[in-house]
């Protein structure tokens, strides 16, 4: 069993503020030891870090690895095998980046979660939803005015992100088909969006009763609904009927906020794809009616923020990028950092986004029997969040399952 020891860390986790110093030791795939004295180990690899910043694999929780495209319409068209080649290529990125699990909501399924468990690339650790659903008309129906084709044409593929189920008694069968196929959780469209054609942002997707109907089959599966959202109507009642992940969030209230804090929910918001979509969308195949809708949500981005921070809702790191906007990934840190405290960024990719993803303990912490997924940064992101960014540069080691992925360090 190969072992690694690193000494002289600064360890941050986002368990302690201003994080610790200390040693770590790697046995397999686990972390087996955090100290505040050396540990001796006549086999294992040293490796002095000198005060550089030992962080756990970062987690992005609100991910669509399947999306090459921003023209998602255009994208479900794509042969399957096309889709999971770049699908593969997206994701060897994001691990390249310091991300070490991802959770998909929509579109990646239990086949590419198991190509990669076979290690044929190397990716992330995968969380996934399935197909997320939508109602006829809603966020994941991508047919145009005109376009009066039946959506089973397109929902059987790869490149699809969605699939529609209307009433309450289709939404348990897609809850039940989606759980029986690997699902981790359900994911719905509980709210127009920017990326489909014909749905007003404030578009509620669903009734009441159809989101319950999901709840309640997420609950008997020992799981939990997460849902699109935008607008403050839409997340209160998506709280009221028991959505524990509430996506974007753009439009929150503060009252709002604190009734789902109150709720036990967390939030994803995914400020950074706004950013993007409104700088590089319209060129990157974008329709018009949707880019009409970007700024109703990207302005008020950072002031929801705020709101969720003074309500004391819990925040996960998520980005909601598409085709070569996924480049992107990393500025979401700088962008909340604009508003909230470093701190409270780092804690939105390790503790928060490891409860969202139900892995407490095991991702998002360096702590004995969590799986040694690490990355060494090259200064203190405290300090400076732009450390993140920039495809990795600053991060001279990343480790999965105690395999290093990107290894700079002197031996």
């Amino acid at each position: 069993m190969s072992a690694t020891i690193f000494t002289n860390a600064r360890i941050l986790d986002g368990r302690v503020d201003g994080g610790i110093e200390g040693h770590v030791l790697v046995e397999g795939g686990t972390i087996r030891e955090v100290s505040d004295k050396p540990i001796a180990s006549s086999t294992a690899r040293v490796i002095d870090l000198k005060g550089r910043t030992l962080m756990p694999g970062l987690i992005d929780a609100h991910v669509h690895v399947i999306a090459s495209e921003v023209n998602l319409a255009r994208h479900a068209l794509l042969p399957d095998a096309v889709v999971a080649f770049r699908a593969s290529k997206i994701m060897n990125a994001m691990l390249m980046r310091g991300f070490t699990t991802i959770r998909d909501l929509g579109g990646a399924t239990q086949g590419l979660r198991q190509a990669r468990d076979e290690m044929h690339f190397d990716a992330p650790r995968m969380v996934i939803c399935g197909k997320a659903l939508s109602a006829t008309g809603g966020h994941s129906d991508g047919r145009g005015r005109y376009d009066s084709r039946d959506m089973a044409y397109l929902e059987a593929r790869l490149g699809c992100l969605g699939r529609i189920a209307d009433g309450v008694d289709a939404v348990r069968r897609a809850c039940r088909e989606e759980i029986k196929a690997g699902a981790d959780y359900i994911k719905i469209m509980a709210n127009g969006g920017v990326a489909s054609p014909t749905d007003p942002i404030a578009f509620l997707g669903y009734s009441k009763d159809e989101i319950r109907a999901a709840v309640e089959e997420a609950d008997m599966a020992q799981t939990y609904v997460a849902a699109h959202l935008y607008t403050d109507q839409a997340i209160d009642r998506a709280v009221e009927c028991g959505v524990l992940s509430l996506e974007h969030c753009n439009l929150i209230e503060e009252k709002t906020a604190r009734k789902a804090a109150d709720a036990g929910a967390i939030a994803c918001p995914t400020l950074v794809t706004y950013e993007y979509l409104k700088i590089e969308g319209a060129s990157l195949g974008l329709g018009a009616e949707s880019v009409a809708k970007i700024d109703t949500v990207r302005l008020a981005g950072l002031e929801s923020l705020e709101k969720m921070q003074r309500a004391g809702l819990t925040m996960a790191f998520g980005t909601d990028l598409l085709g070569e906007m996924h480049r992107h990934q990393s500025e979401e840190f700088v962008i909340r950092g604009r508003v909230l405290p470093a701190m409270e960024v780092i804690r939105s990719t390790t503790v928060h986004a490891a409860k969202l993803l139900r892995m407490e303990g095991k991702i998002g912490t360096i702590a004995p029997g969590a799986f040694a997924d690490l990355v060494v940064v090259d200064g203190d992101p405290l300090a400076d969040l732009s450390l993140l960014t920039g495809q990795g540069k600053h991060l001279s080691a990343i480790m999965q399952d105690g395999r290093f992925i990107k290894d700079a360090l002197a031996a």
